[in-house]
């Protein structure tokens, strides 16, 4: 399409104060689309001190800390203000990231203007009461979520297992698909550094399961603790390595053995590098909607042992290049843990399959797909766009 005359609003209940996957991809989205000539204008909670600069220009939004999670902030909706900068933006199309309330209101400042709205889709919310024993709610926020998801024109997702969860609960009758990339600069084989292994206290011969990601319940950390400490009763050796930081840090550090190896909130080459170093990943998050981790191990030839969820089984080719396990099924995912632990060849081969799969996920093409689905839509509304030579 004509790049020039693409004006896209984003709106994000996190944009760039705590750095996640869905803001990762976010960010590259309007990196890729500022680098093609259109204009985009972010709209989301800001802090004095935010994880990492953010790519385009970012409107803050008014929010306040959520409770019992201060790192996170709370939309509390579209400020006079707020309303004003968007208006004199004129976007030719909304895009709302989070069900959040400043996304509400931007779907319904977008439909009083027949504006396209367009929903990308980055994590099950729905799942997240389970975590913190409030599983009984999850219909009454899946109801809330398909309420919202219906009022936008369509809905992307990441993964083609993501999207049939979404259509199996009725979000949307338009879903298309928003992959997500790898950076190959930084995740590849040839980044694992036995010196950093050794400074680490990783013996040449010992096996390190890792976890990668936000130290948060909803990533499956009792899971991921179970099953250390039944590979543990089985006598089978393994050390476990954990990349990443977050408010379960100590949850966690009192649940898994003595010798694990916590390397902390890691990026850039030292991210790769920390993933390299891991000779099978753990991961039994059922929240993901694409598994970045997954997809991040895989580039750097580590074998992943992951839910069959949404996060991990539109990546992983069942004893291909990883084994995926029913979530929540402790013995299951020891028994995966356990014969990768313990069959050196086996790693290797899944290892080098899995690599070889995620060289076909660049991000330029991926986001080329979101350009396709916005164009779609403004012609839907509008009328034809002109397509690029």
């Amino acid at each position: 399409m004509d790049m020039a005359s693409l004006r896209v609003a984003l709106f994000s209940g996190n944009y760039n104060y705590v750095r996640d996957g869905a803001n990762q991809a976010l960010n590259r989205l309007v990196d890729y689309l500022l680098r093609q000539g259109a204009a985009v204008r972010v709209y989301a909670p800001t802090v004095p001190q935010p994880a990492f600069e953010p790519k385009g220009d970012l409107v803050s939004v008014p929010s306040t800390a959520f409770p019992g999670r201060g790192e996170y902030r709370f939309p509390l909706g579209l400020s006079a203000a707020v309303r004003r900068d968007l208006a004199a933006f004129d976007p030719t199309i909304v895009h709302v990231a989070s069900p959040d309330i400043a996304c509400q209101q931007a779907v319904r400042w977008a439909r009083r203007r027949r504006l396209p709205v367009l929903a990308s889709v980055h994590t099950r919310f729905e799942t997240y009461p389970r975590y913190y024993h409030l599983g009984f709610i999850e219909p009454v926020v899946e109801s809330l979520l398909r309420r919202f998801y219906n009022r936008c024109d369509a809905l992307v997702a990441p993964s083609e297992g993501m999207a049939q969860v979404l259509r199996d609960q009725a979000m949307n009758g338009d879903i298309a698909l928003w992959q997500r990339g790898v950076d190959r600069a930084i995740f590849h084989p040839g980044a694992r550094d036995p010196a950093w292994r050794h400074a680490q206290g990783l013996a040449d011969d010992e096996v390190a399961v890792g976890f990668l990601g936000r130290l948060v319940m909803e990533k499956g950390l009792d899971v991921f603790a179970d099953t250390l400490a039944e590979i543990r009763q089985r006598g089978i050796a393994a050390r476990v390595l954990v990349v990443g930081e977050g408010p379960a840090h100590g949850w966690l550090a009192e649940h898994l053995p003595a010798d694990t190896i916590f390397a902390g909130f890691q990026k850039g080459p030292d991210l790769g590098r920390a993933v390299a170093a891991m000779d099978l990943l753990l991961n039994p998050s059922i929240t993901e909607t694409f598994g970045n981790v997954t997809l991040e191990a895989m580039a750097c030839g580590v074998p992943v042992v992951g839910a069959d969820a949404t996060g991990s089984n539109s990546l992983i080719v069942p004893g291909e290049t990883g084994v995926l396990v029913q979530p929540g099924d402790v013995a299951g995912f020891a028994d995966a843990v356990g014969r990768l632990v313990t069959d050196r060849q086996l790693r290797t081969r899944m290892g080098i399959a899995g690599e070889r799969r995620s060289a076909v996920y660049g991000w330029d093409a991926i986001n080329g797909a979101v350009v396709d689905t916005y164009a779609r839509l403004i012609a839907a509304h509008r009328g034809p766009v002109r397509r690029a030579a």
